[in-house]
């Protein structure tokens, strides 16, 4: 055999070598992490951003997926609402799974742990959930850390007009869980109360595993607190409905979105439904063709939702899906899953029809959050629905 003919046999065969390696590689998955509660009493939300996340998935993936061809895979693992578990659970999915894009964290004490590794390690966040403001405005440069939910600082501001507005509140008291998230809100409220040149009535902190807040609420009513600011997830807010019940005090509650996670009703009991909360979107009412588009996919995928009393908590899946997309559209602009590249690529997004708002430039390096104050709507139960309040039905 002559050298000629050796030497083309082996590049031939390192040819089809490097082709092999290439599809390969085309062919390897784009995995992207999520760490949220997946048990207790927040289970619902984190299977609702679950869904939102899987439905955006199938539609990128059904289109071809990205960059040349490689599908996205979600890959899942529960934080049992737990920061240190939080944070084990996304070390695993960073260093073991090798995922391009972090979601997670749906309690904020958890967010801000997980958010402190992914800046470290140089892995993108995304938060589909938590609030709290200091999980996007975290001090680290460059900042890893994106967000498609409500953030505390302008809900703050929101439920202060929204008190105003609905029920004339001129002494307004605060009732927080005991938690950063509480902490975070606290500074959000005083900041709004001190904007209008007013200061609360009396600010009382309960802790998650509270069964009786009667004290605190009793030190509120006795300061004249016309309405109350509550911050706390399901079950911690269950529980202050059942303290005012056992007072027989009815003041209007105005709370962060923390009721919406999970079995507020059940919990709670007939006065849950005189909560009334912030939202990022509702599945009640005329959809945008994006909408329509969504609920045909949940129907579709997942044999218990027949209709809009069942994609709940919406917000759980309206947030996951617009995230997932604009996720994939930075992995897009930055060609490649490189940590860095990725984040950057975030800035680059111009316009995308998203479920929430079409969404243009929602990233910079000085803002992290992609929806604002116009974002949001106001909702209450109704049975085991959330629907805009004043909405009674679909």
């Amino acid at each position: 055999m002559s050298s000629h003919t050796t030497r083309r046999r082996f590049t031939l065969a390192a040819l089809a070598a490097a082709s092999f390696l290439g599809s390969a590689q085309a062919a390897e998955p784009i995995k992207i992490g999520l760490v949220t509660a997946l048990s207790g009493q927040s289970a619902l939300a984190g299977e609702a951003i679950t869904r939102g996340m899987t439905v955006a998935i199938d539609e990128i993936n059904a289109k071809g997926g990205l960059l040349g061809g490689r599908k996205l895979e979600l890959v899942r693992r529960d934080d049992e609402a737990n920061p240190a578990k939080g944070v084990t659970a996304a070390r695993e999915l960073i260093y073991r799974e090798k995922v391009a894009v972090l979601f997670g964290g749906l309690d904020t004490p958890v967010s801000i742990a997980i958010v402190q590794l992914a800046n470290q390690e140089k892995v993108p966040f995304m938060g589909p959930w938590a609030a709290g403001t200091p999980i996007t405005k975290n001090g680290a440069k460059p900042n890893f850390a994106f967000r498609v939910s409500a953030v505390d600082e302008i809900v703050d501001r929101g439920m202060l007009a929204y008190a105003q507005k609905t029920f004339g509140a001129k002494n307004p008291g605060m009732i927080l869980v005991n938690n950063p998230w509480g902490e975070s809100n606290e500074k959000g409220l005083t900041a709004a109360l001190t904007a209008k040149g007013m200061k609360a009535a009396a600010i009382e902190k309960f802790n998650d595993s509270d069964v009786d807040v009667v004290p605190q609420l009793t030190r509120l009513k006795a300061a004249g607190a016309d309405a109350l600011f509550m911050v706390g997830n399901v079950g911690p807010s269950a529980q202050v409905v059942k303290s005012l019940d056992r007072m027989g005090w009815q003041v209007p509650i105005v709370s962060h979105w923390g009721p919406a996670g999970g079995r507020f009703t059940e919990l709670g009991g007939p006065n849950a439904k005189n909560v009334h909360f912030v939202q990022t979107y509702s599945f009640f009412g005329k959809q945008s063709p994006v909408g329509d588009k969504v609920v045909a996919a949940l129907k579709a995928k997942y044999p218990d939702i027949k209709g809009p009393d069942n994609i709940t908590p919406a917000v759980g899946v309206a947030n996951g899906y617009d995230a997932l997309h604009l996720a994939a559209q930075a992995i897009a602009k930055a060609g490649s899953t490189d940590g860095d590249a990725v984040r950057q690529g975030f800035y680059k997004i111009d316009k995308y029809e998203g479920l929430i708002k079409t969404y243009d430039k929602p990233f910079s390096e000085a803002n992290h959050d992609a929806l604002s104050e116009n974002d949001y709507v106001w909702a209450q139960f109704i049975g085991n629905r959330i629907l805009p309040v004043g909405l009674d039905k679909p």
